[in-house]
Protein backbone atom coordinates (compact mmCIF):
# COMPACT_ATOMS: atom_id res chain seq x y z
CA UNK A 1 0.00 0.00 0.00
CA UNK A 2 1.18 3.53 -0.58
CA UNK A 3 0.48 6.61 1.29
CA UNK A 4 0.16 10.35 -0.30
CA UNK A 5 -0.09 13.00 2.44
CA UNK A 6 1.03 16.28 2.92
CA UNK A 7 -0.36 19.55 1.90
CA UNK A 8 -0.93 21.91 -1.31
CA UNK A 9 -0.91 25.64 -0.66
CA UNK A 10 -2.99 28.24 -2.47
CA UNK A 11 -3.99 31.88 -2.57
CA UNK A 12 -6.53 32.17 0.18
CA UNK A 13 -9.14 33.92 -2.78
CA UNK A 14 -8.79 30.84 -4.47
CA UNK A 15 -9.61 27.72 -1.54
CA UNK A 16 -13.53 28.12 -2.48
CA UNK A 17 -13.19 27.16 -6.23
CA UNK A 18 -10.48 24.48 -5.45
CA UNK A 19 -12.45 22.75 -3.30
CA UNK A 20 -15.47 23.41 -5.43
CA UNK A 21 -13.47 21.67 -8.27
CA UNK A 22 -12.22 18.91 -6.01
CA UNK A 23 -15.33 17.50 -5.20
CA UNK A 24 -15.91 16.70 -8.35
CA UNK A 25 -12.57 15.35 -8.69
CA UNK A 26 -12.58 13.33 -5.92
CA UNK A 27 -15.82 11.71 -6.43
CA UNK A 28 -14.35 10.19 -9.73
CA UNK A 29 -10.91 9.17 -7.83
CA UNK A 30 -12.63 7.58 -5.19
CA UNK A 31 -13.73 5.02 -7.58
CA UNK A 32 -10.75 4.31 -9.14
CA UNK A 33 -9.38 0.82 -9.09
CA UNK A 34 -6.81 0.50 -6.00
CA UNK A 35 -8.35 3.97 -4.79
CA UNK A 36 -8.23 2.96 -0.91
CA UNK A 37 -8.93 6.14 0.67
CA UNK A 38 -8.97 9.98 -1.25
CA UNK A 39 -9.42 13.39 0.46
CA UNK A 40 -8.51 16.96 0.00
CA UNK A 41 -9.96 19.36 2.53
CA UNK A 42 -8.94 23.10 3.77
CA UNK A 43 -6.71 23.08 6.91
CA UNK A 44 -6.05 26.75 7.38
CA UNK A 45 -8.31 28.44 4.67
CA UNK A 46 -7.07 31.76 6.05
CA UNK A 47 -3.65 30.89 4.63
CA UNK A 48 -4.68 28.35 1.64
CA UNK A 49 -3.20 25.31 2.99
CA UNK A 50 -4.86 22.28 1.73
CA UNK A 51 -4.51 18.56 3.55
CA UNK A 52 -3.83 15.63 1.34
CA UNK A 53 -4.59 12.18 2.77
CA UNK A 54 -4.44 10.08 0.11
CA UNK A 55 -3.98 5.15 0.48
CA UNK A 56 -3.47 3.02 -3.11
CA UNK A 57 -3.37 -0.27 -3.19
CA UNK A 58 0.27 -0.15 -5.26
CA UNK A 59 2.17 2.39 -7.56
CA UNK A 60 0.16 0.40 -10.85
CA UNK A 61 -2.93 2.17 -9.25
CA UNK A 62 -1.39 5.49 -8.24
CA UNK A 63 0.49 5.66 -11.64
CA UNK A 64 -2.81 5.03 -13.31
CA UNK A 65 -4.44 7.62 -11.23
CA UNK A 66 -1.92 10.05 -11.95
CA UNK A 67 -2.18 9.55 -15.91
CA UNK A 68 -5.69 9.76 -16.48
CA UNK A 69 -6.93 12.52 -18.67
CA UNK A 70 -8.92 13.96 -15.32
CA UNK A 71 -5.96 14.00 -13.05
CA UNK A 72 -3.64 15.98 -16.17
CA UNK A 73 -6.61 18.48 -16.32
CA UNK A 74 -6.95 19.05 -13.03
CA UNK A 75 -3.39 19.52 -12.40
CA UNK A 76 -3.47 21.61 -15.75
CA UNK A 77 -6.01 23.97 -14.27
CA UNK A 78 -4.48 24.47 -10.46
CA UNK A 79 -0.69 24.06 -11.36
CA UNK A 80 -0.33 27.61 -11.86
CA UNK A 81 -2.07 28.64 -8.73
CA UNK A 82 -0.97 26.08 -6.09
CA UNK A 83 2.18 25.07 -4.56
CA UNK A 84 2.16 20.89 -3.90
CA UNK A 85 4.38 19.49 -0.54
CA UNK A 86 3.21 16.07 -0.73
CA UNK A 87 5.30 12.60 -0.08
CA UNK A 88 4.51 9.10 -0.89
CA UNK A 89 5.17 6.09 1.69
CA UNK A 90 5.40 3.11 1.28
CA UNK A 91 3.25 0.94 4.16
CA UNK A 92 2.79 -2.52 5.37
CA UNK A 93 1.20 -4.35 8.83
CA UNK A 94 -1.86 -2.12 8.57
CA UNK A 95 -3.83 -2.52 12.04
CA UNK A 96 -6.67 -0.78 13.44
CA UNK A 97 -5.43 2.10 15.57
CA UNK A 98 -7.27 0.59 19.37
CA UNK A 99 -8.98 -1.93 20.30
CA UNK A 100 -12.20 -1.58 21.22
Amino acid sequence: MLIVNGYIHLAPSDVGQFVADMATFARTTRARDGCLFYAVAPDDPSTGRMLVAERWRDQAALDAHLSAYDTIAFVERWQGRMRSGLAKFDAGNERVLTAA
